[in-house]
């Protein structure tokens, strides 16, 4: 039967991973008509999303639970099936820990350092930043030397060092490249569309939090899609197709896409074996470091105070806290955030010792009372083993120039999808939906441009 344009009933897809990046490739691929098979390894779909319910009702969001404007396309995918979105909690003054000590707002220097940033990164093309003027010096300088020469002083390279390495990436200053730094501002529109909350990337919450959208989406496919439990180890292709395992079955199709980290996706065996450069990509995109940790209180005491619940420190085991309570319960929630180097001090204590450690540094934001909440839920997605870390991948320092071509280029009949791979809004939900969209797309134009089949 001859395939012609927009007609691909004959087209088989493997879709390796069901998080919000395979859920929007295997949707796209199906509404084109392709027959479609989802592999996800895990119980449940969703990926780096996961809701916890207090027995109250209270949503705590253990994953990626934002969204902000420009996302177009999550919010389409929450009207579209059916749910709604809620204002996140920012009312109040925020607070500022500068070296220990509380300040009514940043130095200058910080706007200054961050106006310097966006400059650099307006420069960048998203879809190849290694081709930038100055790219070569940027992707051997580590962000955080960077910061120790261009900021006026220690406590302002401290500071931004957190926010930007450990709050937009999970991991350390010193870890990344300036070059990775610049194109992750690019590609989320710049330090004050990602850092801000009403206006900016944290702006909205999903009702039900990103698993209820994430398990429309799984129930929208066609019966029998997708199949949980089912970690794919090894993918064969030929020139006839492709060959995925799992330890009960081998699942034949016409092209496989693989929704997954890099780091993670560098663990399946490949035969014919992955090109050097693309195989060296994955062992040089690793995982952000982070823990999320929800203190519940019976109530947001700290509005009464007038504070908003959002908080920066330059110092101490938390980066970041936000206030994390939803409109339809009475429970206060505060959210903190560890990255990196802290991150890894937390693990290292005893559980008594981290949640002391934890409590005294919200108290340190909101007051004595945060020293007493009613539940103390953390959860570390760097032990999860289908995760192995978050927020997402990012390039070690020099990885871009040479690795970075091979990022989005298939092997073959082999895809790359996953928030990593996007050129717009990487490492966030919306990310991980268009790069799964691309690379559905990608499918489909290759299989018109292949020669006429019979069947």
């Amino acid at each position: 039967m001859r395939v012609s344009p927009g007609v691909i009933d004959d087209l088989r897809v493997v879709v390796v991973g069901a998080g919000f990046s395979g859920l929007a490739a295997a949707s796209a691929l199906a509404r084109a008509g392709a027959r479609v098979r989802v592999l996800e390894a895990r119980d449940r779909v969703g990926g780096r999303v996961l809701t916890h319910w207090l027995p109250d009702g209270t949503q705590l969001d253990l994953g990626a639970q934002w969204i902000g404007p420009t996302q177009d396309r999550m919010y389409a995918l929450v009207a579209e099936h059916g749910l709604d979105t809620f204002a996140s909690a920012a009312a109040g003054a925020s607070t500022l820990l500068w070296a220990g000590q509380r300040r009514a707002e940043p130095p200058a220097e910080v706007g200054r350092v961050l106006d310097l940033l966006d400059a650099y990164a307006s420069r960048l093309d998203p879809v190849a930043p290694w081709r930038t003027s100055g790219a070569a010096r940027w992707d051997r300088t580590l962000f955080g030397g960077w910061l120790r020469t261009t900021a006026g002083d220690a406590d302002t390279a401290d500071y931004l060092g957190r926010l930007l390495a450990g709050g937009l990436l999970a991991t350390g200053a010193n870890e990344i490249s300036l070059l990775h730094v610049l194109f992750y501002l690019r590609s989320g529109g710049g330090t004050r569309s990602l850092l801000g909350m009403a206006g900016s990337a944290q702006q909205d919450r999903i009702v039900g939090g990103p698993p209820a959208l994430a398990e429309r989406m799984a129930a929208a496919l066609p019966p029998g899609t997708l199949r949980l439990n089912a970690p794919v180890y090894a993918i064969g292709q030929d020139a006839h197709g492709v060959l995925v395992r799992t330890d009960t079955e081998g699942v034949e199709g016409d092209a496989v896409v693989v929704a997954l980290a890099p780091a993670l996706a560098g663990r399946i065996r490949y035969d014919p074996a992955l090109p050097a450069l693309r195989d060296g990509l994955t062992q040089r995109m690793p995982m952000g470091s982070a823990l999320k940790v929800h203190a519940v209180y019976p109530e947001p005491f700290w509005r009464a105070d007038g504070l908003s619940g959002v908080a920066t420190s330059s110092v101490g085991p938390l980066t970041e806290t936000v206030d994390n309570s939803t409109p339809t319960s009475s429970r206060g929630v505060l959210t903190g955030f560890s990255y990196g180097t802290d991150a890894a001090a937390l693990r290292a204590m005893s559980p008594q010792r981290r949640e002391r450690s934890l409590l005294d540094a919200f108290a340190t934001v909101v007051g004595p009372r945060a020293g007493d909440p009613v539940e103390l839920i953390e959860y570390d997605w760097s032990a999860d083993p289908w995760t192995r870390g978050c927020f997402c991948g990012a390039f070690t320092p020099g990885a871009w120039r040479s690795y970075g071509p091979w990022l989005r280029v298939p092997v073959g009949r082999v895809h790359w999808a996953g928030t990593e791979t996007a050129t717009r809004w990487a490492g966030y939900l919306e990310g991980a939906v268009r790069a799964g969209e691309r690379a559905a797309a990608e499918v489909l134009a290759g299989e018109r441009a292949r020669p006429a089949r019979s069947v």
